[in-house]
């Protein structure tokens, strides 16, 4: 590994430099989603689709559309199930609807030139079922560039296991400062 390298962390680690950002050093899960969400947004060019799933990844997502609106390259946020969004990730919610957002319960990916997939985070440890594997596939068969928040949609961030289905992601945006 080279000195620029990042480390790889497992999913149970993510979830301890979590705890210990707020605990040791004051600093929300709810800016953490949002310096995510920062990131993902400044490295798109284009109108995008952002898809959301249910957990903390989904708010990193809302965090992400809110600065894709801002800087007018939001075509749509589509959440597989709204009404399952809690903590951190519903007040990244709140704050997009307050803005006067919709956040649409089918997916809707014609109108954007890139996709961001915040379906799944690196919490995943199981296939992907039901909708969540539909709008996985609808994504991968869509034929426009995806942007993964974290990790791609449907793999094991500890094993590296790509269940079926997997988001096929073109570039992966993590981080947890932005610089």
């Amino acid at each position: 590994m080279s000195s620029s390298a990042l480390p790889t962390l497992s999913s149970s680690q993510v979830k301890q430099v979590d705890s210990l950002c707020e605990e040791r050093f004051g600093i929300s899960t709810d800016w953490l989603m949002e310096a995510a969400g920062w990131q993902v947004a400044r490295f798109i060019g284009q109108r995008a689709v952002v898809v959301c799933g249910t957990g903390n990844n989904a708010g990193d997502g809302f965090a992400a559309a809110r600065h894709l609106h801002r800087w007018d390259r939001l075509a749509s946020v589509c959440c597989v199930d709204a009404s399952r969004i809690r903590g951190a990730a519903a007040r990244e919610l709140d704050s997009l609807q307050r803005l006067g957002i919709s956040i649409e319960n089918d997916l809707r990916l014609d109108d954007a030139e890139v996709i961001v997939d915040a379906i799944f985070g690196t919490g995943l440890a199981r296939a992907p079922e039901g909708k969540f594997a539909e709008w996985i596939d609808a994504v991968n068969k869509s034929g426009k560039s995806v942007i993964a928040v974290d990790v791609p949609s449907g793999l094991d961030a500890d094993s590296g296991l790509a269940y079926s289905p997997t988001v096929e992601a073109n570039v992966k945006v993590a981080s947890l400062w932005p610089t």
